[in-house]
């Protein structure tokens, strides 16, 4: 199945301006388009954002019977779709079905002049789902006669982002292997790494499948359910179930894009001065120089191609459940099972004192 890239991620939210605003004035997205009754949307309401080749759907419920008014009562506010970039929307939506994939939606074009989208939905992990997209024609145009494109300011603020790196993503105790499975048998993904992490009498196993053209992956999360109940265990009960835990988004400098959005007033999960006190022993030298991670507080790793910076946000979320990375590549393909290790550590310590801002 030729996957290109994720088109968009769409999240269902209690409140669509709120979470706009969050999202614009604190990482610099802009809004690019808006839907509703007006444009076929009869119970609901958009937000289309953008920063970089990042396209944020967010959507809340206009009524108790919408799909996003459930999904919000059931979960909260969290990922509802992720939008995968294919050359035939019908095609792909045929196979994944013929595959053991759950239809959601058939394929539907929409046009406008001489562009086009063409739209199809299977269920991906637990109520998640996955939209195919065939774009023709202009392509700022993101759903001809759905979303209204707005007209854009020159001046759009600096580009601190670029795209979806990956998304994280926790599943049931018991249901890792066959999700992986999954996406190697309907979508062509290939698993690229995988890591058992244990910290005390907790654990969790860890598998990263990826698409053929790399530019789409996920981690896939469940916890070790011989262990003590962990951070893994309260995601899976505050969330209802299956869903994603946080998308990461790409930069090429992480330690200038962490310092701006720190000043916007955006909350990072802290790390201990031991971290950084036995980085040189761990891993030598690293691009970036220990005293400027230890001064961000963004971590770092390396793998068989080089290195890779990332840093997490303080869970805003009403259940303390969806969060975001924002990770730096310096070469890397995969991801260093210390920063696994510490991204656990550290959740664990803002869950013990949730008034300490990193």
């Amino acid at each position: 199945m030729d996957i290109q890239d994720i088109d968009h991620v769409e999240l269902y939210v209690g409140d669509v301006q709120q979470s706009a605003f969050y999202l614009c004035t604190a990482l610099g997205f802009r809004v690019a388009g808006q839907g509703g009754p007006e444009t076929s949307l009869p119970d609901d309401r958009s937000l289309l954002l953008r920063h970089g080749r990042i396209q944020l759907l967010l959507t809340s419920g206009l009524n108790p019977r919408s799909a996003a008014a459930q999904y919000v009562a059931r979960h909260g506010d969290g990922v509802s779709s992720l939008a995968f970039t294919v050359a035939d929307a019908r095609a792909a939506f045929e196979q994944a079905v013929s595959r053991g994939a759950t239809a959601v939606a058939e394929p539907v074009t929409h046009t406008d002049g001489e562009s086009s989208v063409t739209i199809a939905e299977v269920i991906g992990f637990g109520d998640v789902r996955h939209r195919f997209i065939e774009r023709h024609g202009e392509r700022d145009q993101f759903l001809p006669g759905v979303i209204g494109m707005l007209t854009q300011d020159v001046e759009e603020g600096d580009t601190l982002l670029d795209i979806v790196d990956h998304v994280a993503v926790c599943l049931p105790a018991g249901t890792l292997a066959e999700t992986v499975r999954f996406y190697q048998d309907v979508f062509d993904f290939d698993q690229i790494f995988e890591e058992y992490i244990e910290i005390g009498d907790q654990a969790m196993d860890s598998k990263v499948v990826q698409s053929k053209s790399t530019k789409v992956t996920f981690t896939l999360i469940e916890p070790d359910s011989t262990r003590r109940p962990g951070q893994i265990d309260d995601f899976l009960a505050r969330h209802d179930g299956a869903g994603v835990q946080h998308l990461a988004f790409l930069t090429d400098d992480i330690v200038g894009s962490v310092e701006t959005f720190a000043a916007r007033g955006v909350q990072f999960l802290s790390t201990p001065a031991s971290y950084y006190d036995a980085l040189q022993e761990r891993l030598g030298r690293v691009d970036l120089g220990v005293e400027a991670l230890r001064r961000t507080n963004v971590l770092v790793d390396r793998d068989h191609w080089g290195e890779v910076f990332q840093i997490f946000t303080r869970s805003i979320h009403a259940r303390g459940t969806y969060f975001l990375e924002v990770i730096d590549r310096h070469g890397a393909k995969t991801f260093g099972s210390g920063n696994i290790r510490a991204l656990y550590e550290a959740v664990l310590r803002a869950s013990e004192s949730p008034a300490t801002a990193g």
